[in-house]
């Protein structure tokens, strides 16, 4: 396969680019020795949005897929909370003992001025590098903000203690997160292509790449008791030869839906794609593009809301902490059932037996059909958004401008994830059955996510 490879360092470029001058006008201020503004400098929590944009065009440039990506997402926000309650413990509670084995986080020490919110930004970057990249993945933008600290007067001793602080609760962290069996899981079998075997999944075009994280089930969940805790009903019978079966009429539907696509249908699919690296083919020539994924388009969607209510820094790291567990414990609990009935994609069943040219509107992602990802992390990640900004939130989604797509426009989070559950299903990669039962489950995850986590204390 031959990348772009030219162009792809281009559209790095010009992102970094955009980021930094993102990061400058979130602070509003230029950076001068004489300034004492350190503390509204990063209190601001346009600041920290700004840091979790970074991470995703690091993700994203790593090329890594949404399942992984969450992770990174995860324990990056964690450690940031973490911070932010070992901070100020009168207003938000420790995760520790809430959940899944995180013990006690050390608490700064008593007497040593620090800023909590320079401590959180990095301890979120140390932890969304280390997690899974090459080291000095994050470093550039780390010496931005502590040359940012320096720029505007943040004493020696704060700086100091700060960064300390970080470096503690980050160590914490990530001792943590080298117990949930990721590791463990590099080294484990493949998955097992059976193509004799009649409504079970098999590679598909263009790529026809292997399975994607087949052995998921087995990390450790972070709220959910399991990954078993939601188990969905099976998905429907393999039947392509009774037309009056539950599954052949899935299967029409949605080559009917696919063959008739109105402009605002293709918007939609192509909005929640989220493909985070498509493989184009031209004659001989293959490159890929690349966009945020799932989980990086609801890390945006957290900022987007942020901004909206004007919520205060600690409040902004709490809602990315909350999101991104339940993005987590959601994936889990999606590929778990992917996994088990191992179910075949449409586009592999409309070749075989009805239509051999056809092609779904988005490009088919390499894992099992049912359940869908997408749907069952964007409810889960709704439930956890309306939790802390309410329902009825009404916004404005501008991520996928950054990659030629027009926003879309929601009256809640909950009303973002209902269209998502119709977007794979006009994009012709999952039933809508499956999208239904989805956003079920997912909705049961980002529940329980709620339910369980004390996070900002009243």
């Amino acid at each position: 396969m031959r990348r772009n490879d030219a162009r792809i360092q281009f559209v790095k470029s010009i992102l970094m680019y955009k980021f930094l001058l993102i990061a400058c006008m979130a602070t509003g201020l230029v950076a001068c020795n004489s300034k004492k503004d350190y503390d509204a400098v990063f209190k601001d929590p346009i600041l920290f949005c700004a840091t979790v944009y970074q991470l995703n065009n690091v993700v994203m440039g790593n090329n890594f897929p949404p399942i992984i990506g969450s992770r990174n997402y995860l324990y990056a926000s964690v450690a940031a909370y973490e911070v932010v309650a070992g901070g100020y413990p009168d207003q938000y509670q420790s995760l520790a003992g809430q959940v899944n084995g995180l013990k006690p986080v050390p608490k700064p020490i008593a007497g040593q001025p620090l800023d909590v919110e320079f401590a959180s930004l990095l301890a979120y970057c140390k932890l969304g590098e280390a997690v899974t990249f090459p080291a000095g993945s994050m470093k550039d933008y780390v010496d931005s903000l502590k040359k940012m600290a320096i720029d505007h007067g943040m004493p020696d001793d704060v700086f100091k203690n700060s960064v300390a602080y970080a470096d503690t609760v980050s160590a914490a962290i990530m001792k943590w997160s080298k117990k949930d069996n990721y590791l463990e899981t590099r080294g484990a079998t493949e998955y097992t292509v059976m193509s004799d075997s009649p409504g079970r999944w098999v590679p598909t075009p263009p790529a026809y790449a292997s399975a994607m994280e087949p052995h998921w089930t087995s990390i450790r969940t972070v709220v959910m008791d399991s990954s078993t805790q939601f188990i969905p009903p099976p998905p429907y019978k393999f039947n392509i030869t009774d037309k009056n079966s539950d599954y052949y009429k899935e299967v029409m539907s949605i080559k009917k839906a696919g063959d008739s696509l109105t402009a605002e249908q293709a918007h939609i699919a192509d909005f929640w794609d989220d493909n985070p690296f498509k493989l184009n083919v031209s004659g001989h020539l293959m490159f890929g593009t690349k966009k945020f994924s799932p989980p990086g388009h609801w890390m945006s969607i957290v900022g987007i809301a942020a901004k909206k209510a004007k919520a205060d820094f600690p409040t902004t790291v709490c809602a990315y902490a909350k999101t991104s567990i339940a993005l987590f414990d959601a994936f889990i609990q999606c590929w778990d059932e992917k996994f088990r009935h191992n179910t075949v994609r449409p586009e592999t069943v409309i070749n075989k037996y009805i239509d051999p040219n056809w092609r779904p509107h988005l490009q088919t992602p390499p894992f099992p059909e049912y359940t869908c990802g997408h749907s069952t992390c964007s409810s889960a990640a709704a439930e956890a958004l309306t939790s802390v900004f309410g329902d009825n939130f009404a916004y404005t989604d501008t991520t996928e401008v950054d990659f030629g797509i027009k926003s879309r426009s929601f009256k809640s989070f909950r009303d973002a994830a209902g269209e998502n559950n119709w977007a794979r299903f006009y994009g012709g990669i999952h039933f809508h059955h499956s999208c239904i039962v989805s956003t079920e489950f997912g909705t049961k995850v980002g529940a329980l996510v709620v339910e369980r986590l004390k996070m900002k204390k009243n």
